[in-house]
């Protein structure tokens, strides 16, 4: 692929927290082109844990494709407010997740996550609860 820099959406979906979850993320190249998308059940776990993986599975994606530069868009606050430093990581669960996020952005020359409103990323809401079997096409 010679897509250097793409934009990632990722959602993480759990009913109950802990309950069933699923993740997915879309990859889209600079124009905004979809180019790959990914979603699967992660069993059962909390929210955070799953909007984690949501994040960890798209950059896993990323560089695996050669990517070198990376915009991550998550709908989760206090996991984009973590990742970026803003927030201490508390949760003994989160901690490893937060390891590897980290590990991976090693791989990049740069990673930027933003957070943005659910409104803004229901593509990756619709994936990850279809995966969680909430949504039949």
């Amino acid at each position: 692929m010679n897509t250097e820099k793409v934009i990632i959406y990722v959602d993480g979906a759990s009913r109950g927290n802990p309950g069933p979850a699923a993740i997915a993320a879309i990859i889209h190249d600079e124009k905004g082109r979809p180019i790959v998308s990914l979603a699967r059940r992660i069993g059962t776990t909390t929210n955070n844990e799953a909007e984690y993986r949501a994040i960890i599975a798209g950059l896993q994606k990323a560089v695996s494709l050669g990517v070198r530069e990376v915009e991550l868009k998550s709908d989760s606050e206090l996991v984009v407010k973590q990742i970026n430093g803003r927030y201490r990581v508390k949760a003994p669960a989160l901690k490893p997740l937060y390891q590897q996020v980290k590990k991976l952005q090693g791989f990049l020359e740069r990673l930027t996550i933003s957070h943005i409103s659910r409104r803004q990323n229901t593509k990756a809401d619709r994936l990850a609860n279809k995966a969680l079997g909430l949504i039949v096409d």
